[in-house]
């Protein structure tokens, strides 16, 4: 984990000094032997997929060392977190020797999960205690956005104050205060949800996979879901935790859901603790006669392992189709089979609970849906769901089932109040216990969430929303699956960029679902080639250049706000935009070469323009073109919005990453208004772009024609980057030319349609339909 946290601040360019103990029987005085339980523990994580890094080169930024050789260059440190083993004997000599060294003033925090944090500050000086404190960082500290601080009495409020600043503006997280209660806030409230499902399913007769079925990404959880996370996460530190807090809350009105069942017991007994022993509730088996890899389920009346089940429940089938998570939470809690059953138990013992840890846990219950989100991915807030399902109805339904609710969610209701949340002027409030009344959520200004604003709606379609979000900005999101663009969304780029022109300064372009967009609507593509549609497959992608074109030349500056999947057509619209304002976990990249195509919505007219800006009198010109030829014939992917500034899609000096995701459209919103106060003005079609022509053409076929002998590259992958390459060269001009983007636009366009008449083409659009991969053909 220590390795882990360090790669997180490595690559937000903090210098990190990493230490672990010297190997126990080291006699040598090397540095390699001294340090290589340090070094191998970073490598390891290094290796580790995904990777723990923003980008490869930020890991120059971590020196490693020894507690005996380097305890003493933490005297050059601001800010310490000890990660050491869960032992208190042990932080505590360690806290010994940092207070020897460490310069006053300096921040200590500690990541642990299960020991008090006012018993790691006993004996200490008093400035070691007021600058000490707790800071729980979640696994994989990159991908998890939860950050819990938690103080301890003797914490000076400034620096409790500074931690759950910087977390959230420069770490990128969400900083959660938590009290220093037994496994704080996400994990008190995490492992009970998990341990309440583990009886439910014993009452109601489920197995795993049907579990797993019910709490996946249909009620908006990670696809991990319950059993899958728990062997992840360790089974044996999922019955830590439940133990530690059954321990240590006797008061706890809930702590018989916390008793572990006799099947638990036994499989901790097995030593099957997940994926650290290699099989726990799952177990990866060898590949059988075909080769195929398997993932067989433990079944829990026998304890042997079998293939897993496709799970069908009524309800589940017809609430699935339902994009709005919202409305499909109602449809599963009102369902009338077992699942539905599941769900209303689930959720009973889910609010109960939640009800009592107010004030206990946390003085405001926004912190507890806070927590759940950053640190179990859960989509909607625990409080908020119990909004979304009527708080009174939940209230009477679960009393007639026999439980409890706490006494100030009765007097919230008494008051004539009927949420914990309510939305005035797109800001969100939320009910405060102590005054009992509504109260803003912090941050607000900074967190611009869409849906806040839908009493302001400018404009709609079936699938797009325009809204106004003050200061003279419009912004635009779309609900689409996986958020692609088709016809609707088109539409919806051209209206809002018009509308944007006639009474807003600018357009923010932004999307509030799990990726910005996975791409262009192949669905529709396939169906008109594989009618020979063409005049309107022609019309579809001339309208997409020219949608790409329009948020390019506006009258009006418009900025994206990216992330999770911005590829193929979300990645042309990133291009054209006069900024990007990018979440870190940005995965952006052009990738139709995958299916067959090269990107024809001005992806590839636009590398081929800043590789023309690129290059440079003192060296090739093919250089620039080549590498940019290279970025889409291998379907490159950044995996972090910092890679893409490599990729050259996103633009050093001008386009930059916003830390922390629920910043990011509002942080576009101020570069529309800063573009608009510089004086915005309308750029110019480029006519100007230097193509190669056969200069570089033959270089690059011949370097296609390599692929394909060495076998890298099938006969349809090689036709395919030749096409490419006669675009990005400008076509067979006979010496280098100053060419249109409308010229490149024509040549991609033409490329574009007449792979969609290969049916190695089809066939990989239709394989992409399928199963969600491109066949190799």
């Amino acid at each position: 984990m220590g390795s882990r946290i360090a790669c997180l601040f490595a690559g937000i360019q903090v210098k990190v000094l990493l230490l672990d103990i010297v190997p126990p029987g080291t006699t040598s005085g090397k540095p390699a032997d001294r340090n290589r339980l340090v070094n191998d523990a970073l490598q390891s994580a290094v290796k580790s997929n995904p990777s723990p890094l923003y980008t490869r080169e930020s890991l120059a930024n971590i020196t490693t060392g020894n507690f005996e050789d380097n305890m003493k260059d933490i005297a050059g440190c601001d800010w310490i977190i000890e990660v050491v083993v869960e032992r208190l004997d042990i932080k505590q000599k360690v806290y010994e020797q940092v207070e020897h060294f460490r310069k006053p003033g300096t921040l200590i925090t500690s990541n642990t999960s299960g020991i008090p944090i006012h018993f790691l500050s006993q004996g200490r000086s008093d400035d070691f205690k007021k600058n000490f404190c707790g800071s729980h960082f979640f696994n994989p500290p990159r991908y998890l956005r939860l950050l819990e601080i938690i103080p301890t009495p003797d914490t000076d409020p400034a620096v409790t104050e500074f931690l759950l600043h910087y977390g959230d503006l420069y770490l990128g997280k969400t900083t959660v205060l938590c009290k220093d209660t037994p496994a704080f806030i996400a994990n008190r409230i995490g492992v009970f949800s998990i341990m309440s499902i583990f009886h439910i399913m014993e009452k109601l007769g489920l197995g795993i996979d049907e579990v797993d079925a019910l709490t996946g990404p249909v009620i908006g959880r990670p696809k991990s879901a319950t059993f899958r996370t728990a062997d992840v996460v360790g089974i044996d530190t999922l019955i830590k935790v439940a133990k530690g807090v059954a321990d240590n809350c006797p008061q706890d009105e809930a702590k018989d859901m916390l008793a572990i069942p006799s099947w638990l017991d036994k499989i901790v007994a097995n030593n099957w603790l997940g994926d650290k022993t290699k099989q726990g509730f799952f177990k990866k088996m060898p590949p059988n006669e075909k080769g195929e890899k398997e993932i067989y389920v433990l079944d829990l009346s026998t304890f042997e392992y079998g293939p897993r089940k496709k799970i069908r429940f009524a309800s589940v089938d017809t609430a699935k189709p339902v994009e709005d998570l919202r409305q499909r939470i109602k449809m599963l809690n009102a369902g009338t089979d077992k699942a539905g059953e599941f769900y209303r138990l689930f959720h009973y013992a889910l609010f109960s609970y939640i009800s009592h840890r107010v004030p206990e846990i946390s003085d405001e219950l926004y912190r507890v849906d806070d927590a759940l989100q950053a640190g179990f991915g859960w989509e909607i807030g625990a409080f908020e769901t119990w909004d979304l399902l009527g708080v009174a109805a939940q209230v009477k339904e679960m009393e007639a089932a026999g439980y409890t609710v706490a006494g100030w969610v009765k007097e919230m209701l008494a008051n004539g109040t009927g949420s914990f949340y309510t939305i005035r002027n797109g800001r969100r409030f939320y009910y405060d216990i102590r005054t009992k009344q509504y109260q803003p959520q912090p941050g607000g200004d900074s967190f611009l969430v869409l849906s806040n604003h839908a009493d302001k709606l400018v404009w709609k379609n079936s699938a797009c929303r325009l809204y106004d979000v003050g200061d003279g900005v419009a912004a635009l999101e779309w609900a689409t699956k996986m958020n692609s663009i088709g016809g609707e969304v088109l539409e919806g780029v051209q209206k809002s960029i018009a509308i944007a022109e006639e009474k807003f300064k600018g357009l923010v372009i932004a999307n509030t679902g799990a990726n910005f967009s996975a791409g262009a609507n192949v669905g529709m593509i396939f169906m008109l080639a594989i009618e020979q549609e063409y005049d309107e497959l022609d019309m579809a992608i001339r309208l997409f250049q020219q949608t790409m074109m329009r948020v390019r030349y506006s009258s009006i500056p418009v900025v994206t706000a990216p992330h999770g999947l911005t590829l193929g057509g979300g990645c042309e619209m990133n291009l054209h935009a006069d900024k990007i304002c990018a979440s870190p976990e940005t995965y952006i990249g052009l990738v139709e070469l995958g299916v067959g195509l090269i990107p024809g919505g001005g992806g590839t007219k636009e590398f081929v323009l800043r590789a023309a800006d690129e290059m440079h009198p003192d060296e090739p010109d093919t250089i620039t073109l080549k590498n940019r030829f290279l970025t889409i014939a291998t379907a490159k992917v950044a995996t972090s919005a910092q890679e893409g500034f490599d990729l050259g899609i996103l633009r050093k000096g001008h386009d930059e990453v916003v830390m922390n995701p629920g910043r990011r459209i509002s942080e576009a919103k101020k570069s529309v208004i800063e573009l608009y106060d510089q004086g915005y003005t309308i750029p110019q079609p480029r006519t100007d772009i230097k193509v190669l022509g056969r200069s570089a053409l033959g270089m690059m076929y011949a370097g296609v024609n390599s692929m394909w002998r060495a076998k890298y590259a099938t006969d349809h992958d090689a036709l395919v980057a030749r096409k490419l390459a006669f675009v990005m060269c400008g076509g067979d001009l006979s010496e280098p030319t100053l060419v249109s983007e409308q010229y490149l636009l024509d040549l991609e366009r033409e490329a574009f349609l007449s792979l969609c008449g290969e049916k190695k083409t089809l066939e990989r659009i239709q394989s992409v339909l399928k199963s969600g991969k491109p066949v190799r053909n």
